[in-house]
């Protein structure tokens, strides 16, 4: 994945709130198994959960297309 593909996926991550990073984990077409239960997924702090997101992203080299309102307000 390119650099700037890479800045632009943390910048999206990031904007995303603890709620939309849920869906995202629910919803993310992996070619492999994302296997975190909801019970951890919750239990997770919103910067934990931005990372492991990312490193799936990265995995899977996608960004996630993102429905409109699902960005948190800064």
């Amino acid at each position: 994945m390119p650099t700037d593909e890479i800045e632009e996926l943390i910048k999206v991550v990031s904007s995303l709130d603890k709620s939309a990073l849920l869906r995202q984990f629910q919803e993310f077409p992996a070619s492999f198994p994302v296997d975190f239960t909801p019970d951890f997924l919750d239990r997770q702090p919103l910067e934990r959960l931005r990372h492991l997101f990312v490193a799936v992203c990265l995995q899977t080299k996608r960004i996630p297309d993102l429905p409109a309102g699902a960005i948190a307000a800064a």
